[in-house]
């Protein structure tokens, strides 16, 4: 394989996706020499322009919708859907034919996410797309605009770089892995967007930016995106007399973001029109959401704007110029997306947690409080014994009743609004100055759109050993259940045990070792394991077995399962076998049955095919 002359980084966004890329031939220790690829994509039938962002949408149109040529690109004349702003656009007006928030489906463990379910509210006459083929057509898009503008030097040659939100499990992790080689990338690597983020900043320092930080200090990174509020923490450590970074937690999987506050908006303008006498049915409310989507990016980039105009098309007769006409303003942003997702709360204050009905539209599983705050106070809280084996940390201050940080560095769409921004910093600070600790000070500089693509290029880069590289390895430990051999007793489970066969920072291409515990395996047939992960229990090493954990500790995860095959034995024979877990070079969590005695082994995948639970 031919020497890579760029490291690609590609930010596969909720909302948009973006390509930067470095230059390995003209980069040197920590000045990289970086740019971003204008993204060629249709912007309406028939147009062709080249912005910076590819919108994160899919447009599957009618078949006698548009004309021959409507749907031609530089590099075919045979596609038949759309990708990109034009499929924003056109879905706008067309929602039942537009697939959104891919990215969130595929990490939804409740569905098939290689079924085609999407759009998931279209009827029967829409064709539908699996959230795995949505994805797949993101990156092939990308992976052919860089050939059509790079062709001399092919995107499959090239180290090319995805994030993902750094509370991706490993089912979701290893489902963007197989997007990802799908799309025809062959030489790539998964990496957290949080520290896409933070190691934008440091290119963008130019070396400065170890002014900025010192030993000792932690990190917060708030990125709340399209579709998911991330949270990790970042240590500074001296090593040798050099600076280093520990990502040291990240928080749990929160499907909360911007898709929520454009619904929120959506509710509010609707009950604003039902005031004046116009009631929205749910497609012209689906219409409504993403016209305040782009109303809400319009009034987040530019201070200027007060008021953006909504227009709705009409699918009745009673309403003048057949379609809704309205407004939304930058109060009504203000108010319900401040007060509503950001709340003013204190440290010890908690998501809600409400009883759900028996019966539920299929739909994404949203975090059940908005209140991205909320959910800042619970990870802090949660995390405050984090850097007690970190070196030169130590335990948490005396009274500490969530982990300190001492800087901030904010990522995502939402917080090109300064007032929001500003809002989460100075409820940290009122946090902090509440247990007598300094004021986190902000890591300001961020480019919030393109900072993941551009810190997936730079950690290309970093891997070949230039720059400053942060440690971390796997964000959570990772165990399988264990049931207890016990007499049959009515009305008592088995007791269950959860030993890890992972554990927490594991490196990419390492492996762990065995563990002594051996399952049997019966072959020829598929057989589950229960499988559980842990952010804050940091000392297990593989081979612990825990009796009994709190709901804190420990989170269920996806089922894992395995088949062995039938070779040399007879089906429905039990084997004795080890598991065995080694983290890919790609970042993915790779588990092994190993048959004792033998040099066999078998892969263990983890269930993504979705379920039903009572």
């Amino acid at each position: 394989m031919s020497e890579a002359r760029y490291s690609i980084g590609i930010d596969l966004g909720t909302t948009h996706c973006a390509l930067s890329y470095v230059d390995l031939t003209r980069s040197d220790g920590e000045k990289a020499v970086q740019d971003v690829l204008p993204i060629t994509q249709l912007t309406a039938p028939g147009a062709i322009e080249s912005p910076e962002l590819l919108p994160s949408f899919l447009y599957l149109p009618n078949a006698g919708e548009l004309t021959p040529g409507d749907l031609t690109l530089p590099w075919t004349a045979t596609r038949e859907y759309a990708v990109g702003e034009m499929a924003r656009s056109r879905g706008a007006g067309t929602p039942i034919r537009l697939v959104s928030s891919a990215k969130s489906w595929l990490c939804h463990p409740g569905v098939d996410r290689r079924a085609a379910i999407l759009p998931n509210d279209a009827p029967p006459e829409v064709a539908r797309v699996s959230p795995l083929e949505a994805s797949i057509r993101y990156l092939t898009h990308l992976r052919e605009a860089w050939d059509q503008a790079v062709p001399e030097a092919p995107f499959g040659e090239q180290d090319v770089t995805v994030t993902i939100p750094a509370s991706f499990d490993p089912a979701a992790r290893e489902l963007t892995a197989e997007a990802a080689q799908a799309a025809g990338y062959t030489r790539m690597t998964l990496l957290e967007e949080p520290q896409a983020a933070l190691y934008s900043w440091i290119q963008k320092s130019g070396g400065g930016w170890r002014k900025d930080v010192k030993v000792g200090d932690i990190i917060l990174v708030v990125d709340v995106g399209g579709g998911t509020t991330d949270l990790s923490l970042i240590a500074v450590v001296e090593r040798e007399g050099n600076l280093e970074l520990h990502r040291v937690a990240v928080g749990e999987h929160i499907l909360l973001g911007g898709d929520n506050m454009d619904l929120a908006l959506a509710h509010v303008v609707a009950r604003k029109l039902a005031a004046q006498g116009t009631q929205a049915d749910p497609w012209q409310l689906r219409a409504l959401t993403y016209a305040c989507r782009s109303a809400k990016e319009t009034l987040l980039s530019d201070a200027s704007v007060d008021t953006v105009p909504l227009v709705v098309p009409s699918r009745g007769s009673k309403l003048i110029g057949g379609s809704i006409r309205t407004e939304l303003t930058r109060a009504e942003l203000t108010q319900i997306i401040l007060e509503g997702f950001f709340p003013q709360v204190d440290a010890a204050a908690r998501p809600a947690v409400r009883t759900r009905a028996g019966l539920t539209q299929l739909g994404l599983p949203y975090a059940q409080d908005a209140g991205v705050t909320r959910h800042l106070a619970a990870f802090l809280g949660r995390q405050v014994a984090a850097l007690a084996q970190v070196e030169g940390f130590g335990a948490p201050a005396e009274g500490a009743s969530f982990l300190h940080p001492t800087a901030v560095l904010f990522n995502g769409g939402v917080f090109k609004s300064e007032l929001l921004a500003g809002r989460v910093l100075d409820i940290v600070n009122g946090w902090l100055a509440a247990e007598g600790a300094p004021a986190a000070r902000l890591l300001g500089g961020a480019d919030l759109d393109l900072a993941v693509a551009r810190g997936a290029a730079y950690y290309g880069y970093v891997k070949r050993g230039r720059g400053v590289r942060i440690r971390g390895g796997t964000a959570r430990a990772y165990y399988v259940a264990v049931e207890s051999a016990m007499p049959a007793v009515p009305g008592l489970e088995p007791p269950v045990s959860a030993l890890c066969v992972a554990p927490f920072g594991m490196e990419e291409g390492t492996d762990a070792p065995l563990p002594a515990q051996e399952f049997g395996l019966v072959v020829g047939e598929p057989v589950h394991f229960r499988f559980f992960g842990s952010s804050v229990r940091r000392q297990d090493q593989v081979g612990t077995l825990l009796d009994y954990w709190s709901a804190d500790e420990l989170q269920e995860l996806e089922e894992i399962q395995a088949t062995l095959p039938t070779e040399g034995r007879t089906p429905g024979e039990i084997v004795p076998v080890k598991l065995h877990a080694r983290v890919t070079e790609a970042g993915t969590l790779e588990l092994e049955a190993v048959p004792s005695g033998s040099h066999e082994r078998w892969k263990v995948e983890f269930d993504v095919r979705g379920g039903v639970s009572a």
